[in-house]
């Protein structure tokens, strides 16, 4: 096999988590949404956000949701295009906790500084400079 890509990764979310998920993944961090209106209709169960052109997080609401925890999820890794202190700026300002700071951290794109943040569900939100 000779992968060329991630092409999705699929987060659980409670339910009536949907509101959270949009004001955290869109609004705070920017990424757009896909088939969220399709989702609200009941004609998808799930929507997702858009990373790339070649990958998404697919996001299931679901009445049986767990919150992550340190023996079933650790992070997911996005790589960002803006310059660390503009990450870490628009976190603060939003309201956002950054647990981890890292300056020079080892990625499948190479090295380069990253922070750490908790979505409204638990997960560990990794956000990577691409330089």
């Amino acid at each position: 096999m000779n992968p060329s890509h991630l092409d999705h990764v699929n987060l659980r979310i409670p339910t009536e988590g949907v509101d959270d998920a949009v004001a955290f993944y869109r609004d705070t961090l920017g990424f757009e949404l896909e088939d969220l209106d399709a989702y609200r209709a009941g004609e998808r169960p799930i929507f997702s956000i858009r990373l790339s052109e070649t990958s998404l997080i697919h996001v299931s609401p679901s009445e049986e949701f767990d919150p992550p925890g340190e023996r079933n999820f650790d992070h997911v890794a996005i790589v960002v295009d803006d310059p660390i202190d503009a990450i870490e700026r628009d976190l603060r300002e939003a309201g956002v906790e950054i647990e981890r700071e890292a300056r020079d951290l080892k990625g499948a794109t190479g090295t380069a500084p990253a922070v750490y943040a908790r979505d409204p569900f638990g997960y560990r939100v990794e956000i990577k400079t691409s330089h």
